[in-house]
């Protein structure tokens, strides 16, 4: 066998070779450094284009979830607003969970139970994990009317877990609580709830309805965690926005929905049964006509108006559709990107402030 003789090596060699690994020990660390600040650079490059392109999340009062501040309202699944296929319906909801949509809204009066049904269906087809999104519905009221009796708020949340295939929702709201008597609600409706709760039925509770005053009467009395507004935070009627420190002050999550006021604030106007005054439409539809003159869509500012305030956890809008999700997520995170355009708001805001914060009557007389 060969042995092989290690032969010691001339001093000098010993000196240049420490000579040698002092310069590429430098070398590395210097280009280790140069390596380190452009990634550096580029790092903070690509979260901020991550955060321009991810839909905000924010939180609802106490609760601790974090809703999408785009909600998908899913009352267009019902056919409320013309027939909508499954598979559009399907592509829809797809494209909401593909673009950072994680809040659902349903209710059994949308198209008599037909939005919860085809909700489920959606989620159950495209097999989203349940801790990914976030659901919510309603009781109290339905195709056939209203009826806030424990009774039926007891029957109405197994009904509407039967169509959603859940085992739980994560918000249970009372549906318009202003048709019904409010001592009703505080009485009988909310503890209802508050035993649904306790079950893990529903995570959360919440009440819905159009008239403000009504989220103080119950919440003088009582405690929900969430409430439901619409039409009081847009381009027409900012209101809502005096009633979020007193919700703030109760730990009450605040969402709200229909920004373009049911149908007000669009090209095409609100539909016949629209309960506005005359005076509220015409102005409206002039503000319309103000945006297509200068090639913009109402539709759009409105919706970024109502994000603003970030007291408000979330805007719920309906959708039918994957251009109509797209549309209005690349509003919202335009408006977070780029902010809102300033020039046309204070142009609308001054054709509006004749009929500003001017609202239709809704529910019974209370005694």
């Amino acid at each position: 066998m060969r042995t092989l003789t290690r032969i010691s090596p001339h001093p000098l060699t010993n000196v240049l070779h420490r000579l040698l690994t002092i310069t590429h020990t430098h070398t590395r660390q210097a280009t280790a450094t140069t390596i380190s600040i452009g990634d550096k650079q580029k790092l903070i490059r690509e979260k901020q284009k991550h955060q321009q392109s991810t839909m905000e999340k924010r939180e609802l009062g106490s609760t601790g979830l974090k809703l999408s501040v785009v909600g998908f309202g899913a009352s267009p699944l019902g056919n409320v607003f013309g027939e909508v296929s499954r598979a559009d319906a399907v592509a829809a909801v797809r494209r909401a969970l593909d673009l950072g949509v994680n809040f659902f809204d349903t209710s059994p009066y949308y198209g008599g139970t037909v939005s919860e049904a085809v909700l489920g269906d959606c989620l159950n087809e495209i097999g989203v994990p349940r801790d990914d999104i976030i659901v919510s519905t309603k009781c109290g009221r339905y195709k056939e009317g209203f009826d806030f009796s424990a009774e039926r708020v007891a029957r109405s949340i197994d009904e509407s877990l039967s169509r959603l295939g859940l085992d739980y929702v994560d918000i249970l709201h009372c549906h318009d609580i202003e048709f019904a008597s409010l001592d009703q609600i505080v009485n009988e409706t909310i503890p209802a709830l508050q035993k649904i709760k306790q079950s893990g039925k529903a995570r959360f509770i919440g009440i819905t309805g159009l008239p403000l005053n009504i989220f103080t009467y119950i919440l003088d009395r009582v405690s929900v965690d969430v409430v439901l507004s619409y039409c009081h935070f847009g381009l027409n009627d900012s209101t809502l926005l005096d009633l979020v420190p007193y919700l703030k002050s109760k730990g009450v999550g605040v969402i709200s929905a229909s920004p373009l006021s049911m149908g007000l604030l669009t090209d095409f106007g609100p539909p016949a049964w629209h309960p506005a005054s005359d005076k509220l439409k015409s102005t409206c539809k002039s503000a319309a006509e103000h945006c297509r003159k200068k090639g913009k869509k109402i539709t759009k500012i409105a919706l970024q108006y109502s994000l603003l305030n970030k007291e408000i956890s979330t805007v719920l809008v309906g959708m039918n559709s994957p251009s109509q999700v797209e549309e209005n997520v690349a509003a919202a995170l335009e408006l977070s990107s780029t902010g809102i355009d300033k020039e046309l708001l204070d142009e609308l805001e001054s054709i509006l402030e004749p009929v500003k914060n001017q609202t239709w009557p809704s529910g019974i007389k209370q005694s």
